[in-house]
């Protein structure tokens, strides 16, 4: 077997610069560097110059006191400093490919922030700042920051349409979202639903951006909005659709929420409160003082304003904002409203928190109106009195609050800021409202303050940062506010206030105490989890700002950090950077030697050192490195693996390789280079099939292992996936336009697919095996009651149907997998629990099915993959109600075929997907311990793994 990685074989995967979450491939893992086919400076830079990742431009530059135009706009100046500095920063021409995209001034202290265009199109993340002081009619340049690609070579004219874009990236958001199970939900009736279903996800197409990776690839940007076919939760979507191949090249979640688990959305899509919407209702000069009620039974005072009738008193606050700006601080009442009404978007016919006196009564403390609308207020004093920041943009923006969602009905545990709003959930029987803690609300007000300085992507480490600095600046308000102690061990706990009855520590969400480091807790994960480890990784970078506020005092450690935010930070950053940020900001504010100390000191004991990424290991033997792919999947069969893979930046299109999966030999090229992106292989040992994206449909192709022709099996318009091949014969999915999906099979010498359902609207069929020339494959089909669920064996000898009998009422059915005396399947009757899912077995003719897992059973898995052999059975499953974070990952555990054993395959910490059984209890799948997608494998289980 060929041995797992040495850290010297991993070296260089991502220098902490975050950027693998973001460009390695969609759906990738944290730690790829996007190469830019640079050459290195020929001279080593000064000590003041951090040099960039694989680009010319350096990352930092600091120390520095260079001359700038005084007499030019900041903006002119900026660039002008960096075109006379060519040789140091390498950008051939700073005013035409740097456009202003804003100047913060504080005191003498200008800032400006750039924009690198391609050929004048936006680069993803391509962000540059240029730090001057301007006064006595001087200005100069103190330094600089960012990312700057220097490779991008790629062509700015795109091959496939805006109209293709849009398709592909619904079908991807849609596949992400249930392609792995079959629901009830997923019920088409006639034509006259075609459109019901095609309007659950929408996109609109905005525009062109060059992904940087490698020399460029030019994408359609798309943002997917709408509801979950399967769970009716909001989705928003940001996908990145390759312009030549029509690929989703890059794609993650805009949902940002407090805490992993709920609903929300975020982003620039989102809609603001209606013009004049207050100004019909209040008096903007009638600033009235009430008071009201915390949750906490604490009496605040509350700035209200008195109607335009003089008969109520509303929860709008004028006094803060500068009044030429007529902005408020107001507070929502949204007890009615359902997560889905308000998440990216403003809801008809919202009304302000009113009462007619103006001590609000009982009603206002339980909705968690008056801790929204005094927490609020506070987190502005702070920035303003701090920072000298006024509102969350910094222009005296207006703070929306809406207090008491639910979600279908039911109590809606969570929060978020959707790039406009902050939205706090009812709570429950064990949380109180979300508003009542002023951590949290500092945290959703502190992503507006994010999202308006360095903007940092939410995926990946850039995502965790964007957490962890949220998380940071709600408790550091929250402790200065009630006077807790630094050294309080309660004193890092995120939402410990929200417990009605509890001690604060069974029901906090996170804790910048816990000792999160790098090399112990950080958790590789692809971006369908937690949008890329956004909040399992932040407390690894909160936790070293927390002990640096804990070394030296909250007011320095605050301006530390806030000037790292708003002057230094951009997009794309990962732990690396922020770091680096922290150091310079530091340095900046002229802190003691002994209290730079105390920086690096916090940062390298929580591992946040240059190069960490290097020390993370496995258990596992890897069979392909670096992978750089995401949501393509690996299969296996007959003793040959094939997965796809792309270069070391992820910066070509995917191509499929097969290789023996007892580790011998070197990995084939089983793909041609030819542009286009060959996804989703499967192989029995003999022949490997996949799918080719090309501009306006996709092909199914096939070689065998042995060499030879590559043969067009199939050609579609519309998205395949699942796909198999055994001694010739070749089953996929194929998912059509309106929601509809037919598991097709093509023998050898076909000039077209058979579909085992005829293809309709009526039938669904999905989640394909086969094995032995039986298909098995979930199905959803019409009763003169109901539609109903079941998974059916398809002879291709014979041409008969078995539909294996029952146990219940399935609600959802998850993948199918077969061997040579079963079919076995994922199940789940129950939609009221976390998720959790029963492996069924029944024999080859439907009879004599069996649960060799319970949905039911204590500890019950979560699975949403399967696969079989003679021996075994292994799913992918997190671990229901842990307080781990690691198991809270789905891992690999393998099931004897009669489920009188349940193992671990693997005890590596990342995630672990794409399960496929070889022989025996042989798996290899694919996983994100190390910060890549490697494909590796296993021989026999690990055991509990402890």
């Amino acid at each position: 077997m060929r041995k797992a990685r040495t850290s010297t074989q991993r070296s260089g995967i991502s220098r902490g610069t975050g950027l693998a979450a973001l460009l390695g491939a969609a759906g990738l893992l944290l730690t790829a560097v996007p190469a830019q086919a640079a050459a290195p400076p020929a001279t080593a830079p000064p000590a003041d110059v951090l040099p960039g990742a694989e680009t010319a431009t350096p990352s930092l530059v600091d120390g520095i006191r260079e001359t700038a135009d005084a007499k030019a706009s900041p903006a002119d100046a900026a660039r002008g400093h960096l075109a006379a500095k060519e040789s140091r920063y390498k950008i051939a021409d700073a005013r035409r490919d740097l456009a202003p995209m804003g100047t913060v001034k504080n005191g003498a202290e200008e800032t400006v922030r750039l924009q690198q265009k391609h050929h004048g199109i936006p680069v993803f993340g391509g962000q540059y700042v240029v730090r001057m002081e301007s006064k006595g009619g001087k200005r100069v340049v103190t330094g600089t920051s960012g990312k700057y690609f220097t490779g991008l070579k790629t062509g700015t004219e795109a091959s496939v349409t805006k109209d293709t874009a849009v398709r592909r990236a619904v079908a991807a958001t849609a596949a992400r979202l249930g392609g792995k199970t079959l629901s009830k939900a997923d019920a088409i009736r006639g034509k006259g639903a075609k459109s019901a279903k095609a309007a659950a996800l929408t996109g609109s197409a905005g525009g062109l951006v060059v992904i940087p990776r490698g020399e460029g690839i030019l994408a359609h940007h798309v943002t997917v909005r709408g509801t979950n076919p399967t769970t009716g939760e909001p989705v928003l979507q940001q996908v990145y659709i390759d312009a030549r191949a029509g690929y989703p090249v890059l794609q993650f979640s805009g949902i940002k929420t407090l805490t992993a688990k709920g609903t929300a959305a975020s982003g620039a899509t989102a809609k603001a409160a209606p013009a004049g919407a207050r100004a019909a209702e209040a008096d903007p000069a009638a600033a009235i003082k009430g008071s009201g009620v915390k949750l906490d039974k604490a009496k605040v005072d509350l700035d209200l304003q008195l109607d335009t009738t003089a008969t109520k008193y509303l929860m709008i606050d004028s006094t803060r904002m500068a009044a030429s700006t007529k902005n408020t601080l107001t507070t929502w009442d949204a007890r009615d409203r359902d997560v889905s009404e308000v998440a990216g978007t403003w809801p008809g016919g919202l009304k302000e928190f009113s009462h007619a006196e103006k001590e609000f009564g009982k009603d206002a403390t339980e909705s968690g109106a008056v801790d929204a609308h005094w927490a609020a207020g506070k987190v502005y004093d702070y920035y303003k009195q701090n920072h000298g920041r006024d509102s969350l943009d910094g222009r005296g923006m207006t703070i929306n609050s809406l207090v008491g969602v639910t979600e279908f009905g039911t109590p809606y545990v969570n929060a978020f800021w959707d790039g406009q709003k902050m939205v706090y959930g009812s709570g429950d029987e064990d949380y109180k409202p979300l508003s009542a803690d002023l951590d949290v609300v500092g945290h959703e007000m502190t992503h507006g303050v994010v999202e308006n300085t360095a903007n940092l992507v939410y995926a990946g480490q850039s995502g965790a940062l964007n957490e962890a600095l949220a998380d940071y600046f709600g408790n550091a308000i929250d402790t200065a506010a009630s006077g807790v102690s630094m050294d309080d061990p309660d004193a890092g706990l995120i939402g410990e206030d929200l417990c009605r009855a509890t001690k604060p520590r069974a029901c906090a969400f996170r804790d910048l105490n816990d000792g999160a480091t790098t090399s112990k807790n950080f958790l590789g994960v692809t971006y369908g989890t937690d949008s890329g480890g956004v909040h399992l990784n932040s407390t690894v970078f909160s936790g070293a700002l927390w002990d640096l506020r804990q070394d030296v005092g909250g007011q320095l450690a605050d301006s530390i950090v806030y000037k790292a935010l708003s002057e230094y930070m951009t997009p794309l950053d990962g732990f690396t950077d922020g770091r680096n940020a922290v150091l310079a900001a530091a340095k900046d504010l002229g802190v003691t030697a002994k209290q730079l100390t105390a920086v690096k000191r916090s940062f390298n004991a929580h591992g946040i050192v240059p190069g960490w990424e290097d020390a993370l290991g496995v258990d596992s033997d890897q069979l392909l490195g670096k992978v750089n792919t995401g949501g393509t999947g690996a299969q296996a069969g007959g003793g040959w693996w094939t997965a796809s893979q792309s270069n070391d930046d992820g910066s070509e299109p995917y191509s499929v390789y097969a290789g023996r999966t007892d580790g011998k030999g070197a990995p084939k090229l089983i793909s041609p280079n030819d542009g286009r992106y060959h996804v989703y292989p499967a192989t029995d040992g003999k022949t490997v099939v996949w799918a080719a994206y090309g501009t306006t449909s996709l092909d199914i192709l096939s070689r065998p292992l042995a060499g030879g022709p590559i043969k067009k099996l199939y050609t579609s318009s519309t998205d395949i996936g699942g796909l198999r091949v055994e001694n010739g014969v070749v089953v996929f999915e194929s998912f059509g336009i309106f929601g509809d999906r037919h598991v097709g099979y093509l023998r050898p010498g076909d000039r077209g697919p058979t579909f085992v359902d005829g293809g309709g609207f009526e039938i669904l069929t999905a989640l394909p095996a086969i094995k032995d020339g039986r298909l098995a494959y979930a199905k959803l089909y019409p009763t003169p009651e109901d539609y109903k669920l079941g998974v059916e064996v398809f002879d291709l000898k014979t041409g008969k149907a078995a539909l294996a009998e029952q146990l219940g009422e399935p609600q959802i059915l998850g993948q199918t997998g077969i061997n040579a005396t079963h079919v076995f399947w994922l199940v789940d009757e129950n939609l009221n629990d976390q998720g959790q899912m029963g492996i069924r077995r029944s024999g080859l003719h439907g009879k004599d099915t069996v649960d060799i897992s319970s949905e039911y059973k204590p500890a019950a898995l979560m699975p949403f993959d399967l696969t079989a052999s003679d021996e075994a059975v292994t799913v992918n499953s997190a671990v229901p109600d842990t307080a781990l974070r690691n198991e809270s990952l789905p891992k690999l555990w393998q099931l004897t075929t009669d489920g009188s054993r349940q193992e671990r395959v693997s005890c590596n910490r990342g995630e672990q997907i794409s399960p496929a059984a070889v022989t025996g209890r042989q798996v290899v799948w694919i996983d994100g311990t190390t910060g890549w997608t490697d494909l590796v494998t296993r021989e026999r289980p690990a055991g509990l793994c402890g």
